[in-house]
C-alpha cells in the first residue's frame, strides 16, 4: 500500500510539540510520530556517544588525524565510500537524475570505478609507504613547501564549501518533510558533527561513517523498491517516461540510456558529448577526486597494512556501483510518480527559481528524494528514512571537516605558524580547527541557496581545485624529471585557469561554446570540459617549466616516484584474498553495467 501525504493533509494534522516549536509556520509534507522522533533522537545520541567513547584513543596526532593506522580493509573501504555518501550522493544526484535521467549514473560508474581501482592498485603504495598525512603532504615531499601550501589552501577552502553543501541539504530535508526552520537544522547538524569529530578525530569519523553507511542502505532502499513496483518495473518506468515526453509533461530527451544519446551535445538532457564524459568526468574530475582528494584518501591511509590500503578502494568500488539503485532510481521515478494534491504531475524546478518565487509552493530538483520518501514511507518507517538522510549528510560533513582539520594543522599551521610545537599542541590545534571548519561551513551552506542545483555547485568546485591537483600529482608520481618549480607553477596556473574560464562564461555566456567546444553545450558540460582544460594546462606547465630546471637526484625520489621506488614485497595469499582478483572482478561488473544500460 503506497502512502502519499500531501501538503494539505499534513497541514490538517496535529503537529507534535517538538514540530510546533521548530516549524515557525513553514508548510510540511509530513509529521513524525513519537516512534519516528525516538529513532532520530537515538541516532544523534549514538554518534555523540561514539565521539566521547573514542576520545581516549585520540590523544596523539597519529591517533587523532590517522586513527592510529589500525583500520582493517573492510572498515577503511566502507568508510571510504561513506565519506562520499553525503548530500552529493543522496540529494544532489537524485535531483540530477530528475533533470538528466540515467546519465547521472555516469558519476558512479565511469566517473568513479576506474579511478578507485587505479588508486588502490597504483597510487596507494606511494601514499602509504611515504607515511604522508595528506595529499598536500605528498606534494611537499615531492615538490617542496610552496606547492604543498597552494594545494593545502585550495583543498581547505574546498572542504569547508563542500561541508556547507551537506549542511544545506540536511536543512532542506527538514524544511520539505517536516517544515522545520532551515537555520535551526543547520545549527543542530553542525553541533553534532563538531562534537564527535573534535572529540574522537578520524577514528570517530570512520566508525560513525560505517554506522551511517548501514543506516543509509537500510533507510533509503524502500523508496526505489516501492517506486519500481508502482511504476511496473524498469520496463514500465521507461514506458511511462516516454509517455510523459510525448505528452509534453517533461522535457524531451533520452532519460534511460547511458551512452546512446552521447553522440551530439543536443541529443541528451545534459547537453554533453561522450568526450566530456570520458575525458572530462572519467579522467579529469574522477581521477582528481578519488586519487588526490584527501577527504577520501585519508580513510585509506588509516588502514593497518599496505594490502588493506590497496583492498579498501577495491571493496568500496563494489558498493559504489550499487549506489545508483538507491540514488538515481528515485530521481527517475520522480518523473512519473510525484503528483500535486490535485493529481497532476509535479514539476520540479531549479533552486534559484524557488528562491525567486517565495510562497509559490514550488519544489526544487534537490527535493525529489525527500518528496519520494514522504510518498512511500508510512509513520514509523519515515523516522528511519529521515535518519538515513541525516546520516548521509552528517557523514559528508564529518568527512570534509576531519580532512580540513588534518590539512589545516599539518600543511598550513605547522609549516607556516608553529613548526616545533609538542605533539599535544597539534592535537589541540586539530580540535580547534574542527570547530573553525564547522563555523565556516555554516556560512558556505547559505551560498548553495544561490545555485541552480547542488551538483552544479559541487562540480564547479571540483573543476577549480581537484583537477589541477591531479595534474600535479600525476606528473610528480610518474615523471622523475618534474622539478619543484614545475610542480608549483603547474598547480597554481592550472587552478587559476579553471577559475578564469568559469568567470569568463559568467561574464559572457556565449563563451560557453569555446569552453565546452559546442554552442549546444549546457552547464554540466561546461564543468567537464573546464576540468579537462585545467588538468591539461597543469600538465603542460609542469612539463615546460621542468625542462628549464634541474631535476632532483633519483636517490631523493625513493618512495615518491615510480621507477625510483622499491615497493615492499607482499606475502602470497589465496586468490580470494588477492586484491588483483577482486580488481578484475570489479572491472567485469563495471563493463557489464555499462553494456546493459547502454
Amino acid at each position: 500500500m503506497f502512502v502519499l501525504v500531501s501538503n494539505s493533509i499534513a497541514a490538517a494534522g496535529s503537529p507534535t510539540a517538538a514540530a510546533a516549536f521548530l516549524a515557525l509556520g513553514a508548510p510540511s509534507l509530513a509529521h513524525l510520530s513519537p516512534l519516528d522522533i525516538a529513532v532520530i533522537a537515538i541516532y544523534f545520541v549514538m554518534v555523540i556517544w561514539i565521539g566521547f567513547y573514542l576520545k581516549q584513543k585520540a590523544n596523539t596526532s597519529e591517533e587523532f588525524f590517522m586513527a592510529g593506522r589500525e583500520m582493517t580493509a573492510w572498515i577503511a573501504g566502507l568508510s571510504f565510500v561513506a565519506a562520499n555518501l553525503g548530500s552529493l550522493e543522496l540529494m544532489g544526484w537524485a535531483g540530477s537524475a530528475y533533470q538528466y535521467g540515467i546519465l547521472a549514473a555516469h558519476w558512479y560508474w565511469v566517473g568513479a570505478i576506474p579511478a578507485m581501482l587505479f588508486l588502490g592498485m597504483v597510487m596507494m603504495p606511494f601514499y602509504y609507504v611515504c607515511k604522508t598525512h595528506s595529499v598536500p603532504g605528498y606534494l611537499k615531499l615531492r615538490f617542496g613547501q610552496g606547492t604543498s601550501i597552494v594545494a593545502a589552501f585550495s583543498f581547505a577552502f574546498m572542504t569547508v564549501l563542500m561541508s556547507g553543501v551537506n549542511m544545506f541539504a540536511m536543512a532542506e530535508v527538514m524544511k520539505v518533510v517536516l517544515g522545520w526552520d532551515m537555520n535551526f537544522s543547520i545549527i543542530v547538524s553542525s553541533l553534532a558533527v563538531a562534537a564527535y569529530v573534535a572529540l574522537g578525530g578520524l577514528r570517530s569519523a570512520i566508525f560513525n561513517e560505517v554506522l551511517q553507511f548501514v543506516l543509509i542502505w537500510g533507510g533509503a532502499l524502500l523508496v526505489p523498491i516501492l517506486g519500481l513496483i508502482e511504476a511496473g518495473g524498469w520496463n514500465g518506468l521507461k514506458a511511462k517516461i516516454a509517455h510523459n515526453i510525448a505528452t509534453g509533461a517533461i522535457a524531451p530527451g533520452d532519460y534511460t540510456h547511458l551512452w546512446r544519446s552521447m553522440g551530439h551535445f543536443a541529443d541528451n538532457p545534459m547537453g554533453i558529448h561522450w568526450t566530456g564524459i570520458v575525458f572530462g568526468l572519467g579522467f579529469a574530475i574522477s581521477f582528481g577526486y578519488w586519487t588526490t582528494d584527501f577527504l577520501v584518501v585519508q580513510r585509506v591511509l588509516a588502514a593497518n597494512s599496505l594490502r588493506s590500503a590497496r583492498m579498501a578502494p577495491v571493496i568500496g568500488s563494489f558498493f559504489k556501483m550499487a549506489v545508483p539503485f538507491i540514488v538515481i532510481l528515485p530521481g527517475l521515478l520522480g518523473l512519473v510518480v510525484l503528483q500535486n494534491s490535485d493529481g497532476s504531475l509535479m514539476k520540479l524546478v531549479g533552486e534559484n527559481v524557488v528562491a525567486a518565487n517565495p510562497g509559490a509552493g514550488l519544489h526544487s530538483y534537490n527535493e525529489v528524494l525527500p518528496l519520494m520518501l514522504v510518498r512511500y514511507c508510512s509513520p514509523g518507517l519515515l523516522g528511519l528514512g529521515i535518519t538515513a538522510l541525516i546520516a548521509g549528510f552528517m557523514s559528508g560533513m564529518a568527512g570534509n571537516v576531519s580532512a580540513f582539520s588534518a590539512v589545516w594543522t599539518y600543511d598550513i599551521y605547522q609549516p607556516l605558524i608553529n613548526k616545533k610545537a609538542r605533539d599535544e599542541h597539534y592535537v589541540a590545534v586539530g580540535r580547534w580547527a574542527t570547530i573553525l571548519g564547522v563555523v565556516i561551513s555554516i556560512g558556505a551552506a547559505y551560498l548553495v541557496m544561490n545555485a541552480k542545483g547542488i551538483m552544479d555547485y559541487v562540480q564547479a568546485l571540483f573543476s577549480f581545485f581537484i583537477s589541477p591537483l591531479l595534474g600535479a600529482v600525476l606528473m610528480g608520481m610518474f615523471w622523475k624529471r618534474a622539478t619543484r618549480a614545475g610542480g608549483f607553477w603547474g598547480l597554481l596556473i592550472g587552478t587559476l585557469t579553471s577559475i578564469s574560464l568559469w568567470a569568463w562564461v559568467k561574464i559572457d555566456p556565449s563563451a560557453l561554446r569555446y569552453v565546452a567546444i559546442s554552442p549546444d553545450a549546457k552547464d554540466m558540460a561546461e564543468n567537464m570540459y573546464r576540468a579537462l582544460w585545467s588538468v591539461s594546462v597543469t600538465v603542460i606547465v609542469v612539463f615546460v617549466v621542468s625542462l628549464f630546471g634541474k631535476a632532483r637526484p633519483v636517490a631523493e625520489l625513493n618512495g615518491l616516484v615510480y621507477g625510483a621506488t622499491k615497493l615492499p614485497a607482499e606475502e602470497p595469499v589465496p586468490f580470494y584474498k588477492n586484491e588483483w582478483f577482486w580488481t578484475a572482478l570489479a572491472i567485469v561488473l563495471f563493463l557489464a553495467l555499462n553494456i546493459y544500460f547502454w
